[in-house]
């Protein structure tokens, strides 16, 4: 089970550099503590037993035993996201119902971008604690982005728009605006696809937050922001649907 506070995470991982760059994302995420880190699942089986954990970043490719084997020996297992080097072993990774699956050399982009699955369905699991119950809105959702030297936590609620800057995009909320170090497209598969839409190559927009559109543009809170020839039919179509219900 997630605590309430910070995610407690194990790395597991027979590199030495690999369990370093590990550490150095994990610092980099206040949401998250470090509980330790083990080399081969034989230690990761005695730390188990002896620590409460939450998340497991567990290398496949170990010796002795790999990481997909040592989960399946887990009657309860933790959070599991699993790091390897070999794109081989993905199907086999998420048959075993892992958060995620990232490749080596791992960026902090896409070490984020793994995280933030976990915090969701953390914050889920908070909202719901029973199952059957509808699913959360979305203005219980949020993901974290770096910014300013920290972890900025954003709610979906409160998205205006986001711009792509090249390398960088800017965030636009109710109250605040952030730059982060993050690509459009990794943003958009986050972002849940019925609250919000592609208009444009460099925009994503709020549904919920659009004024007023026309061929060429949406108004979100008295900024004209233009839709992209290619983006057209697909932006008319959905505005168009929801201005139906």
């Amino acid at each position: 089970m997630l605590h309430n506070h910070k995610i407690r995470c194990v790395i597991i991982d027979d590199e030495p550099l690999a369990r370093e760059i590990l550490k150095q994302h994990i610092a980099g995420v206040e949401a998250l503590e470090l509980a330790g880190t083990c080399s081969n699942a034989v230690e990761a089986v005695s730390f188990l037993n002896e620590h409460s954990v939450d998340l497991l970043f567990l290398d496949i490719q170990m010796p002795q035993l790999s990481g997909t084997d040592f989960i399946r020996t887990l009657k309860n297992p933790p959070k599991v996201i699993f790091t390897t080097a070999y794109r081989k072993y993905a199907v086999e990774g998420f048959e075993l119902d892992a958060v995620d699956y990232m490749l080596k050399p791992i960026s902090f982009q896409r070490f984020l971008k793994a995280v933030n699955k976990v915090l969701q369905l953390k914050n889920n699991n908070e909202q719901l604690p029973q199952p059957k119950e509808a699913p959360a809105e979305i203005s219980s959702s949020f993901l974290y982005f770096r910014a300013e030297r920290k972890m900025v936590k954003i709610f979906l609620r409160d998205i205006l728009f986001i711009e792509s800057l090249k390398s960088y995009i800017k965030i636009v909320t109710v109250d605040k605006t952030i730059i982060t170090k993050y690509v459009l497209s990794s943003v958009e598969e986050m972002l849940p696809g019925n609250e919000f839409i592609r208009i444009h190559k460099s925009y994503i927009v709020g549904i919920d937050k659009i004024d007023s559109y026309n061929n060429h543009s949406v108004q979100v809170a008295k900024r004209e922001l233009p839709i992209g020839r290619l983006y057209k039919y697909n932006v008319e179509k959905v505005l168009n649907a929801s201005s139906a219900k």
